[in-house]
């Protein structure tokens, strides 16, 4: 029986592999990059490395098979990211190994600012969430949401969003069923916002 328990530094390289098992618009992105860590690098590890308190798992008794990690202030988190984080994680990515692919999520890494969406202050929390095939369909990405949002309101925090993929139809019709409401779209997004 799968549960949701906070995060754990134990948990580092599960969730390293579920952002490259969940990268490809919901589906497996193994072998998309030269690097098993490239993805999880920009979109996972960042966020436990910042605020470990804004990330939660479903643990099926072994492993970590899900995850919701978030920051309670985007603005913050991307002036965070460029001067610390970034700088210390590209240098593993030799520029001469690296293929098309590689370069484009490097270069999306670059500009953080990206993550500043137009209603970025209405909606200053940003969250990523990812759940293995065999842990969807339980209503624990619903349960996720429920303990993030709980844990932004208590810290007083007026709004959350995420942007998914256009072509992620399955988390695009989840999120507007538990709540979020389309705050804008574009060829490559949709960007979602829950007040909280």
């Amino acid at each position: 029986m799968s549960s949701i328990r906070p995060y754990r530094p134990s948990d580092l390289d599960n969730l390293y592999d579920i952002c490259v098992r969940t990268g490809d618009s919901g589906a497996d992105a193994t072998g998309t990059f030269t690097w098993s860590t490239l993805l999880g690098d920009v979109f996972a590890a960042p966020y436990v490395e910042h605020d470990p308190t804004l990330a939660w798992v479903v643990d099926d008794g072994e492993r970590a098979i899900g995850y919701i990690i978030a920051t309670a202030d985007t603005r913050e988190f991307v002036r965070w990211f460029r001067a610390e984080w970034w700088p210390a994680a590209v240098r593993k990515y030799a520029p001469e190994e690296r293929t098309t692919a590689d370069s484009a999520l490097i270069g999306a890494a670059e500009r953080p600012e990206r993550m500043l969406v137009d209603d970025v202050d209405a909606y200053p929390a940003h969250l990523h969430i990812d759940l293995l095939p065999e842990t969807q369909g339980q209503g624990l990405g619903r349960r996720l949401v429920t303990v993030l949002a709980d844990a932004l309101r208590e810290r007083g925090i007026p709004g959350l969003h995420l942007t998914a993929g256009v072509n992620n139809a399955g988390a695009l019709a989840f999120y507007e069923r538990i709540g979020f409401t389309v705050l804008s779209r574009d060829d490559g997004g949709v960007t979602f916002g829950m007040r909280l």
